[in-house]
């Protein structure tokens, strides 16, 4: 039986609107036959035909697709043996590059001059009727700020933050909703507007006002009609705007004061008056991934605080909200405070900065349900004051970018198992629109130097092709002349903080620009994201070569000393200019590991001498830091951990000074008692550097080590994500805040930069690697240690899902190992044993020790 799994238009399913003039088809189809081959597959969309039998990634290119209109792709797929099967998509386009024929409108006698603070939610309605049965109706809303809009008092769609975080400047999305089913003959629609990240406060400076001086809001609504008529309704001075609502404050990092015993009649409506936006970005379809709500949390203890405040522990640190179902009297006010810790009973908020993460809520009479719909808080705890627990349900929420799921790892170590966890959920709660640092301080920024470093984690665990779509397009729009990237993107300006200021090129950081893309590369098989940033990489690597050859000479001009570096950040040891000056080796290794980057990328993409070119900077640099860097016996002067793992995981060294270097890494860890000694470049790829270099033991020993500072210690200590800092909790209870380092209190509990060991448990614990992009081409060779007994794990990559589950039982090790239809497969036995595979399920055992069957 042949089934097509996946069909999808842009990645989705269903629901996709686009302004793309070539939007891209995918599928995946499975067999319960091995060895099943496609013979033909074909896809169609009107008179359009596109052989579709090999790779998974299709482009439209057939006649122009016209705007707000609503089109059908079919696929065929036929294998070897005559079975086939067939399967459709829906989408729609939007306005595809045209005008909207709309207005931006504002509230015009709204004045917001204060500093640090946010705009007062602002509020638009618009009443209209519908006589005539409605067939087909959509809206397409943007806004600068975030809005929510509802239509007939019910929520129009599943989103957040809407129109999402994008590089304002240049693209700003919208958003089409399907109001069919909501319309009546008489329909009210009302919209409130905060300010976001256009005009609230954001950033640990709490700048404002950076994108626009207030709110405003863009809108068409689209309606045909059964008799073939069309209307079209728009923003304009027609509709009503106010400043009073219920919802009193909201902003990201304070929350959000609500009064609920606001009635509509204290309103005062006043025309909309037209705005004049002072940035001009192109507006188009959303090509991200909405932030919409996901799991729901139920309290797992609540318990009476020193201070006498009710706390509620929700059993799991993540990003969102509560809602409360609460039986209140008129007044009752409530105040609700969020926190990822406890410290002495109470609530630890001082890792939060300026934020305040409270929900100030005051009650109608009688039972109500509330829950923010313009704000998101980073806590596992909270604190109740002004109302008795048997009054109150409380549940938490979790918000964050629809990103598929795709990869599951679990093993014969629960701690293993928990740190799993962990790692998602570092990762969900930070991939809240844009790949954020942390969820719950006054920050919330889109670090380059954390997703850089987490891509490939982040790439096998969740279906991050949109997400990162969406990113890089402002990575792009954002990078300097000079080819520098800025160190957060978007970009905000952070004052008196020069390498925010003033963006450069920064090792491991600006890296993103390709090592993000490559992720996706490996993972989705697409070239097209690769081409599509095939410039900013050569712009950005330029600009490394700048900084690396000023002043320098000979063999030293490929010694990466100026300008900025963060080097080997956060680093168990030292303080923050311990960590900078090891930034000619940190980035001496990224300019190697990105010119070899770009020599695989631009092969790929057909550039040969530009393949050759950057081969040739990348042994330049090898040759410079083995010889510049090290002693004769591969040694560096002062040594730290990252110093060996960067040039040993990037293959800068031959074979015998491999050996040489990663004797001195297991040196360095047995010394520190298997503690993991790395900063941020470094952390990723440790275990890879001792166990692909003869160093099992030594790499599942600081695997598997539970005592500070380790990955284990954060899962014994109770943590539920990943932490910023080694030691965020220290082992005697205490918290490290940064505030005698230079870091000026920066501790998060959910940052999931160091939750890129996550790569390892994939690739060597359950050995599946792609060979080529995809995983048209991939090992599964696992490595056994840690005293593992199994290890079960499937990753959902373009072409369907693989599978290694291994165990070890009564001494014989057996695997279990799916292929998808289209793939190769090339297995290693621990005995060495080797087997190609193509699609279908296979099970094989060899004795330990011995050979397989």
């Amino acid at each position: 039986m042949l089934e097509i799994t996946r069909f999808t238009v842009e990645d989705l399913e269903k629901e996709c609107v686009t302004d793309k003039s070539n939007p891209c088809f995918s599928y995946t189809v499975a067999s319960q036959r091995q060895n099943t081959t496609i013979k033909k597959a074909v896809l169609t969309l009107g008179e359009w035909t596109c052989d579709a039998t090999s790779g998974n990634h299709h482009y439209y290119d057939g006649p122009p697709l016209e705007p707000f209109a609503t089109y059908t792709v079919h696929l065929t797929v036929e294998d070897d043996q005559g079975n086939q099967a067939a399967a459709s998509c829906d989408f729609e386009t939007g306005k595809m590059d045209g005008s909207f024929l709309a207005s931006w409108i504002t509230n015009g006698s709204y004045r917001f001059t204060e500093k640090k603070a946010s705009p007062k939610p602002m509020y638009f309605k618009h009443t209209f009727s519908c006589e005539k049965s409605v067939v087909k109706a959509r809206i397409y809303a943007t806004a600068l700020g975030i809005y929510e809009m509802t239509l007939n008092g019910e929520k129009i769609g599943r989103d957040y933050f809407a129109p999402g975080f994008t590089s304002y400047k240049h693209q700003l999305q919208y958003q089409t909703y399907d109001i069919t089913k909501q319309l009546a003959k008489s329909n009210e629609m009302e919209v409130v507007v905060a300010g976001g990240w256009a005009s609230g406060a954001f950033t640990y400076a709490r700048r404002n006002r950076v994108y626009a001086k207030r709110q405003a809001f863009l809108a068409e609504v689209h309606i045909e009609y059964s008799d073939g008529s069309f209307e079209k309704i728009v923003t304009d001075t027609n509709w009503q705007t106010a400043m009073e609502g219920p919802l009193k404050e909201a902003e990201f990092y304070n929350g959000e004061i609500y009064d609920a015993r606001f009635h509509e009649m204290q309103r005062s409506w006043q025309p909309a008056s037209l705005e004049t936006v002072k940035i001009k970005p192109r507006i188009i379809a959303q090509i991200g991934v909405p932030v919409r709500e996901h799991e729901v949390f139920e309290p797992t203890s609540m318990t009476r605080s020193p201070s006498g405040k009710w706390l509620y522990d929700m059993g799991q640190n993540f990003a969102g909200i509560v809602k409360l179902t609460i039986q209140g009297n008129e007044g009752q006010k409530l105040t609700i405070r969020h926190a990822e810790i406890l410290m002495d009973g109470e609530l630890f908020t001082e890792p939060l900065r300026t934020a305040k993460q409270a929900i100030i809520y005051t009650c109608k009479e009688g039972k109500q349900v509330y829950q923010p719909r313009l704000t998101y808080m980073g806590f596992r705890y909270l604190s109740v004051e002004g109302i008795d627990p048997e009054a109150i349900i409380i549940e938490g929420i979790a918000l964050y970018s629809d990103v598929r799921e795709t990869g599951s790892f679990t093993c014969s170590n629960p701690q293993l198992n928990q740190l799993q966890s962990n790692i998602l959920w570092g990762a969900k709660s930070n991939f809240v629109d844009i790949p954020t640092d942390c969820p719950q301080r006054d920050e919330r920024m889109g670090w380059t130097g954390d997703i850089a470093l987490f891509a490939r984690t982040a790439s096998t665990n969740f279906d991050m092709r949109r997400f990162y779509e969406k990113w890089l397009q402002d990575v792009r729009s954002e990078q300097r002349k000079s080819g520098g990237i800025p160190v957060t993107v978007p970009l905000v300006v952070v004052p008196f903080q020069w390498e925010i200021m003033i963006p450069m090129a920064v090792d491991h950081w600006g890296d993103a620009v390709i090592l993000v893309p490559w992720a996706e590369y490996l993972s989705s098989g697409d070239p097209e994201i690769l081409r599509t940033t095939y410039h900013a990489m050569k712009k950005y690597h330029k600009a490394c070569l700048f900084w690396a050859q000023l002043f320098s000479f000979g063999k030293h001009r490929r010694i990466w000393r100026l300008l900025h570096h963060y080097g080997d950040w956060v680093a168990p040891e030292g303080k923050l200019w311990t960590w900078m000056l090891r930034g000619k080796w940190t980035g001496t290794a990224s300019l190697a590991n990105t010119s070899n980057l770009l020599a695989q990328i631009a092969k790929i993409l057909g550039y040969s001498e530009d393949s050759t070119y950057y081969q040739k900077i990348f042994h330049e640099t090898s040759t410079a830091y083995r010889q510049l860097l090290m002693d004769k016996d591969a040694r560096v002067k002062k040594e730290f951990q990252t110093a060996y793992v960067l040039p040993l995981y990037y293959q800068m060294l031959s074979e015998t000074d491999a050996k040489k270097a990663a004797a001195n890494l297991a040196r360095l860890v047995r010394e520190n008692e298997y503690h993991i000694g790395t900063g941020f470049p470094g952390t990723p790829y440790i275990l890879f550097a001792l166990a692909d270099n003869g160093y099992v033991e030594e790499a599942y020993r600081m695997l598997l080590t539970d005592t500070c500072p380790s990955w284990l210690f954060q899962v014994k200590a109770g943590g539920t994500t990943i932490w910023e800092r080694w030691d965020a909790l220290r082992e005697d209870g205490t918290s490290n805040t940064g505030a005698d380092d230079g870091t000026n209190g920066m501790v998060s509990f959910n940052h999931y930069a160091s939750g890129a060991v996550g790569d390892f448990f994939y690739r060597r614990i359950a050995g599946i690697e792609p060979i080529k992009g995809g995983y048209q081409a991939f090992t599964v060779r696992p490595i056994i240690g840690g005293d593992l007994t199994f290890a079960k794990t499937k990753v959902r990559c373009s072409y369907g899902e693989i599978i290694s589950n291994w165990q070890i039982a009564d001494g014989y090790f057996s695997i279990e190992v799916q292929v998808p239809i289209g793939t190769t497969a090339y297995l290693q036995m621990p005995s060495g044993q080797r087997h190609q595979l193509t699609n279908g399920q296979y099970h094989f055992s060899e004795a330990i020790g011995g050979s397989s069957a």
